[in-house]
């Protein structure tokens, strides 16, 4: 089956209504284009408001799974906006269970390197506005995930992701929201995420501050 980018969108922060006469600054609303340059610190015309929670070399591309669209769509009988997650690649047959941190894709001239399970965050329910999207978000562990750039280069709409490079330990983004997001890890399954060495610098941390937590 085709890995293949169905959706493509980049976008700078800006302030965003919640709620009666509030609003916040955010980088999760991103406009669809059909084109876009990665470079080793992001897309151009790309980036994060908040930058101790979001950015940083080595969580460049947001990438989120298509399928799920169809499913939330269904269960709250909406039609969610483009890249409505915040993410830069909408993709399909890349879901969270079959894609490993360490993963390397070449997407035509750009590779990336799959480094983060995405921890969600309520910015999903505001931006869409519908606070139960981010709870079943989380539950479900539907969230995508995060890569550095390996090699900088243009990607398009339609193009194709072709796996190149997978690491031996075969730690999936869903083996990781068990373990960490849902707080499920006993020391010998955090050690093992801590063996990728592929993980992005924050992922890393919250790992072994869990682990730390739980043997001492």
């Amino acid at each position: 089956m085709d890995r293949e980018i169905v959706g493509l969108a980049i976008g700078e922060p800006k302030e965003m209504p919640v709620g009666k006469k509030k609003s916040m600054m955010t980088g999760i609303i991103k406009q669809p284009v059909e084109k876009a340059m990665l470079t080793q610190y992001g897309f151009v015309n790309d980036s994060s408001h908040d930058l101790r929670h979001h950015g940083g070399p080595d969580r460049t591309v947001c990438i989120y799974p298509a399928e799920h669209y169809t499913r939330w769509n269904e269960q709250f009988q909406i039609a969610l906006p483009h890249a409505a997650f915040g993410e830069n690649l909408t993709v399909t047959n890349m879901l969270e269970k079959d894609v490993c941190i360490g993963d390397v894709f070449r997407i035509g001239r750009a590779i990336i390197q799959v480094t983060e399970a995405r921890n969600p965050c309520t910015t999903i329910g505001k931006r869409n506005d519908l606070s139960e999207l981010f709870k079943e978000v989380r539950n479900t562990g539907f969230t995508g995930y995060l890569c550095r750039t390996i090699e900088v280069g243009e990607i398009c709409l339609g193009d194709k992701l072709e796996c190149i490079e997978r690491p031996d330990d075969l730690v999936t983004v869903a083996f990781c929201h068990e373990n960490i997001l849902h707080g499920y890890g006993t020391e010998e399954e955090l050690i093992r995420i801590l063996e990728v060495e592929a993980l992005s610098e924050r992922y890393r941390f919250d790992v072994e501050t869990r682990l730390i937590n739980l043997v001492t």
